[in-house]
């Protein structure tokens, strides 16, 4: 039996116009996100478009050393690929960072849509924005920020993204991310745990002061959380 699409757990495609989303409906496919999928590579084509329902996909730059450092992150609040339906190629790797599930549709599909509905053109143009924002504070916050205030502000924006005060993230993919060495993420770590802000074991970490992490976390969270609610409006809950 085919499973039902909870398209109202993506904010994309809850916000559609009834027409919209009755367009998109019959090519929309459930798919489960496993940890470290790559769902689209840098330069390459783009074939299919995702609406993650749960779970985190990161967009990341790959250097060629096989060094990986984060540009943005995108959740239950996005669209993974929507620039492909604009035109575009795929500038940054998508690969899945926290496990989760996402509707899957055909870029073809898609594109007929943007063509038929300026509303959802617009929709997407937004979200690229939003994702060109991460981008570009990210850059600014990697080379001017202490690793402390970095950690604090990226474990908001995945809690703002995932919807979820737990998440399954190790040290080394975190420090893989940042583009920072394991055991400075450690100490950081420690030091958030020692001051009651998380709590954390090997492969999971629990956020227990939001304040006191956004007391924290440098400038760049409040900044990129502002022009996302602004553009898109705020992460509803899962």
């Amino acid at each position: 039996m085919t499973q039902p699409i909870p398209h109202s757990s993506n904010q994309v495609l809850a916000s559609l116009a009834a027409g919209d989303l009755d367009t998109l409906m019959p090519y929309l496919r459930f798919d489960d996100l496993p940890q470290g999928r790559v769902l689209s590579e840098a330069g390459g084509t783009i074939d299919r478009i995702y609406f993650p329902h749960a779970g985190l996909v990161s967009i990341v730059v790959v250097l060629a050393t096989g060094e990986m450092i984060e540009a943005a992150m995108v959740g239950r609040e996005g669209v993974v690929g929507g620039l492909a339906a604009l035109d575009g190629i795929s500038i940054g790797t998508a690969i899945v960072q926290i496990a989760g599930s996402a509707s899957v549709v055909d870029v073809k599909h898609v594109r007929q849509l943007v063509e038929q509905s300026p509303g959802f053109r617009t929709t997407l143009i937004k979200h690229e924005q939003v994702l060109l924002a991460q981008s570009q504070q990210s850059a600014a916050c990697n080379s001017t920020h202490k690793l402390g205030a970095r950690v604090s502000r990226w474990l908001l924006r995945c809690r703002d993204m995932v919807g979820a005060d737990d998440l399954h993230l190790t040290h080394e993919f975190i420090a893989e991310t940042l583009g920072v060495r394991r055991t400075s993420v450690s100490i950081v770590a420690n030091t958030l745990q020692q001051a009651g802000l998380i709590k954390y074991k090997r492969g999971h970490i629990r956020l227990l002061d939001l304040e006191g992490l956004r007391d924290s976390a440098c400038e760049c969270y409040g900044t990129v959380k502002a022009l996302s609610d602004r553009l898109i409006g705020p992460p509803r809950s899962p």
